[in-house]
């Protein structure tokens, strides 16, 4: 029987959202394991996404029928003003006959508004991640993790996230070599599963406002192994070692080396990820040799190389976890 996957849909809706995890689905059916794909609104018709173009034709709530797989998509409406009761009503509905309900983005407050989160483990968006836990108290909110299983319920962060919840989804139903060859097709990482951060060292602290500093930073995040030396650095800007480290102060809040050192570990985590061995992705993320990546792991991330790899080797939790 074909897979019936139900997108709650709403005014203001987030278009990717959307058509990032239905593409995963639509690829999972060229590869012979089609879902049925139904876009759903609490009273059906067109609805508008927040980028402007329409959705159309879509099926109200009642009129779904039989649906194993329930995503609410995500608007940032849903964060920021009470929820709308047909919306809530729609969701409850569909929900309560699934075997699994997910979230993308904000879609976590529309289930937790439901208290279908209580005493559970949810994310969303890192921006709205605070309200979401202040809302919603008895949620066990992880703000920085890219989707979270617990249960028959999965949430998962902002926009792009979808496409790696919904990766993980067929990896439930029909293997790691599908979700793979999916993730492949569609030129997406197979390998940023839930637990891992939202954002990297490169996006996490605040954007360099002087120039000077912007084409410095994107050509250390362009090249980690390059000489990114302070001194090397320095000159590159046509600055003293001391100016330049109070300008890394000043508008990023950390040192040249501490930044330097963030980006060429989120090289190194891709390319363990990539298959790479230990002493490749510290020779080619910059890091060095094998001691200088595996003390980089343990201060930064309290783990060795080989562990997160196999920690994060599918998009599947490890055993032990909900």
């Amino acid at each position: 029987m074909t897979h019936r996957v139900a997108f709650v849909v709403f005014d203001g809706v987030t278009m990717l959202d959307v058509s990032g995890p239905s593409e995963v689905l639509h690829q999972a059916g060229r590869l012979g394991h089609p879902y049925e794909l139904v876009l759903v609104s609490p009273h059906g018709g067109q609805v508008s996404t927040s980028a402007g173009p329409t959705l159309g034709d879509t099926t109200a709530a009642a009129e779904v029928g039989r649906v194993d797989t329930v995503v609410v998509a995500g608007g940032d409406r849903l964060a920021e003003r009470p929820l709308e009761e047909d919306l809530s009503e729609a969701v409850r509905a569909l929900g309560a006959r699934a075997a699994r309900v997910a979230s993308v983005c904000t879609g976590a407050f529309v289930l937790a508004e439901l208290g279908l989160l209580d005493g559970r483990r949810a994310t969303t968006h890192w921006r709205h991640a605070a309200a979401l836990a202040r809302r919603y108290p008895h949620v066990r909110v992880e703000p920085d993790a890219l989707h979270i299983r617990d249960g028959r319920y999965v949430t998962s962060a902002g926009i792009s996230a979808g496409i790696d919840l919904s990766l993980a989804l067929v990896e439930d139903d029909h293997g790691a070599e599908v979700a793979r060859d999916i993730a492949r097709e569609m030129v997406v990482f197979m390998h940023r599963p839930g637990g891992q951060s939202q954002f990297s060292t490169a996006i996490a602290t605040p954007p360099p406002r002087s120039d000077l500093l912007r084409l410095l930073t994107a050509s250390v995040v362009a090249d980690p192994a390059a000489d990114h030396s302070l001194p090397a650095m320095a000159a590159s800007a046509a600055l003293s070692p001391r100016h330049l480290t109070r300008l890394f102060r000043a508008e990023l809040d950390t040192t040249p080396a501490r930044w330097v050192e963030g980006v060429r570990l989120d090289r190194a985590r891709q390319l363990l990820l990539d298959g790479h061995s230990v002493t490749a992705a510290a020779r080619h993320s910059g890091l060095g040799t094998d001691e200088s990546l595996r003390r980089a792991f343990a201060r930064h991330l309290g783990t060795t190389p080989t562990l997160y790899r196999r920690r994060f080797a599918s998009t599947r939790p490890p055993t032990g976890t909900r």
